[in-house]
């Protein structure tokens, strides 16, 4: 079985602001690599993030990109374009036609018939790095152009090189570093020239094959990536070693069924290697990264591009199943930043975000707990950052729990302090009961006793008589002018209806908090039968995650959107397995060839389709999987 051709890359990717069918980018890439590749359509200031458009006949350029979200934004990026027309010193005017059918867009491999200038682009990428060949069909002078955006960006070239230094304003204190090598006499240092962020390389041949790395250390580091991954390879060894990486990743699940449904299960699998990304270098055999927080080199892994608001739901707890070796050492990469900066991470894009609030990656380092996945010195430093989180808030809202002081302070995080304080004081009680999960699993009794008790907290917002999760100010009164239709504000990217029943690590208590088992299933009833209607409420103008509810058609579960992937699956907790098979096998035919039902945010998407097709959903990650019978037949 050659899976790698099941996988569609274009899927999720016919996007706008307003609607999404995953957000994503056609990637090629490494799994796990530091380097990505796609084509940039077009590039508009106003919405730097959506610039690959799958139904255009054009490009402005092949892009080197690390954008694990148009949310989140790109940095470090360079774009590549081929040019012997009238030589542009912008991308805007630089495109080029293309065929659609020409175009061949892969895991592995990447190629675009450029019409303009006449040429045919092929790229494969490596860890850190990418092999390109350009192929001529004309005898114009022709230059390889490079595009920054927007940054402050400087270009060497000799004879068979051109370093490329980028200053960015897109992440404080980054500085990329791009090597270009090139055979001796296929370039021009004489015919090339530059202007502001960009700079065109005059080739001296009708066939071109280069390497591309990129280095957040130095060029010296850049071409020793090259040297090590790229250099002394063939382009077709280089592709041979991509596909052979991809082939073995996907095929650690396999399964039977429809050649339809195969290609989308192996295009999430696809989407559940990219990230997160690797982020250290290979110095001269040994791992090393450089530290935003500390800024300097330093010896050790290091892996960014991941928000554990969403993929700790899903993406991490799937790496349980099927890479534990790639988790545990993502999950010493994520130590080292809290080592650096003194806050374990949230959402990291090259630095921390703090894009999404609560500190999730609790889930990811209790569930590797108690499944014995890390060794003891490992979690017992993880263990110190979670404390630290639970109990000092930082002066940078980036990192740690905001408003974690309240919440010591009057048992939940009053409305009146601080935004999406609903949210906030239910996943501040389930990071405390990881707490006490990774407290026992050390021994550290007393410890557990203590947070098991804090993972009660949530208790202090919900409202006997609607049956719902509340805000409550300072003064212990519930807000007025309750209407659980309401979308943020109280909550994150939803409503009472979806946030009332996050309770993952307590739901039996949560039944007996509404009046038993079968009132819990009865409110699930209900939250699946009350149309999917929708207030603007504390966004003050409809988001994207209101209007996809709406076509998704579940009722108020928004499965279009991470805080509702665990409501199916409290029927089967509650005994009720036929009726959660039968919900999520419903629910699993809005992931199509086109895309996905919502934002497919680093992994986590996919991996919830993954983890619904063979049966198995981490409700509680630290406390294993909840089972239903597989939607299709593993092998």
């Amino acid at each position: 079985m050659k899976y790698l051709s099941l996988v569609n890359i274009k899927a999720g990717t016919k996007n706008t602001p307003r609607f999404s069918k995953g957000n994503i980018l056609p990637l090629t890439k490494y799994p796990f690599g530091m380097v990505a590749f796609c084509p940039q359509t077009e590039y508009q200031e106003n919405r730097e993030g959506w610039f690959y458009d799958p139904d255009m006949p054009y490009l402005e350029g092949i892009r080197l990109t690390n954008q694990p979200s148009p949310w989140i934004g790109d940095f470090a990026s360079l774009l590549l374009m081929v040019q012997n027309d009238i030589i542009s010193d912008t991308p805007a005017l630089a495109y080029s036609g293309i065929r659609l059918s020409d175009t061949k867009l892969s895991p592995d491999y990447l190629k675009v018939k450029m019409l303009r200038p006449e040429c045919v682009f092929e790229l494969t990428p490596t860890e850190r790095c990418a092999k390109i060949r350009i192929s001529l069909e004309n005898d114009r002078q022709s230059y390889l152009s490079l595009f920054s955006q927007k940054e402050n960006t400087s270009f060497e070239i000799d004879e068979n090189e051109i370093k490329v230094t980028l200053n960015s304003d897109k992440r404080e204190g980054l500085k990329a570093y791009f090597v270009i090598k090139v055979k001796k006499g296929e370039i021009s240092k004489e015919k090339s020239y530059g202007a502001k962020n960009c700079f065109h390389i005059a080739l001296n041949s009708k066939s071109i094959t280069l390497c591309l790395s990129l280095s957040y250390i130095s060029h010296e580091l850049a071409r020793e990536s090259i040297e090590n991954e790229c250099g002394a390879f063939s382009f077709s060894a280089i592709r041979k070693r991509a596909r052979d990486e991809w082939e073995e990743k996907l095929s650690r699940i396999k399964i039977e069924d429809t050649r339809d449904k195969m290609k989308v299960f192996y295009t999430c699998m696809y989407r559940c290697f990219l990230f997160p990304s690797k982020i250290y270098e290979i110095q001269n055999g040994k791992s090393v990264y450089f530290s935003p927080y500390k800024k300097q080199v330093k010896a050790g892994v290091r892996y960014t591009n991941t928000g554990f608001w969403d993929t700790a739901r899903t993406l991490f707890p799937l790496y349980t199943l099927i890479a534990k070796d790639e988790l545990i050492e993502i999950m010493k990469g994520f130590l080292c930043d809290y080592i650096d900066c003194g806050y374990l991470p949230r959402w990291t894009s090259y630095d921390e975000r703090g894009c999404m609030p609560s500190t999730l990656i609790d889930l990811t380092i209790a569930e590797c707990a108690t499944k014995g996945i890390l060794d003891k010195d490992t979690l017992e430093l993880l263990f110190e950052g979670m404390i630290k989180h639970a109990n000092v808030r930082s002066n940078d809202k980036r990192f740690g729990r905001e408003g974690i002081d309240k919440y010591l302070e009057y048992g939940y995080v009053p409305c009146d302090f601080c935004k999406e304080s609903v949210n906030l004081t239910l996943d501040f009680a389930l990071g405390d009961y990881c707490i006490s999960k990774v407290a026992k699993a050390l021994g550290k009794r007393e410890i557990e006793k203590e947070y098991l008790a804090r993972s009660k907290n949530y208790i202090n917002l919900f409202d006997k008589e609607s049956g719902f999760i509340r805000p409550k100010d300072s003064k212990g009164n519930f807000k007025s002018d309750f209407d659980p239709l309401s979308w943020g504000q109280d909550y994150t990217e939803g409503s009472a209806w979806q946030t009332s029943l996050f309770v993952p690590h307590d739901i039996d208590n949560l039944a007996k908090l509404l009046g038993g088992k079968e009132q819990l299933l009865k409110r699930l009833d209900l939250t699946l039968n009350t149309k999917p209607r929708y207030r603007a409420g504390g966004y003050m103008c409809e988001i994207h995650e209101m209007t996809e509810m709406a076509q998704a058609d579940f009722g108020q579960i928004a499965i279009s959107n991470q805080p509702s992937f665990h409501i199916p699956y409290m029927y089967a907790y509650l005994g009720e397995k036929e009726k959660a098979r039968e919900l999520v096998s419903k629910m699993c035919k809005l992931f199509t060839k086109e895309g996905y039902p919502g934002d497919e945010d680093n992994g986590s998407m996919s991996a919830w389709y993954i983890l619904s097709q063979i049966g198995k959903y981490p409700l509680c990650p630290p406390d294993g999987f909840v089972e239903i019978e597989p939607l299709i037949k593993i092998r």
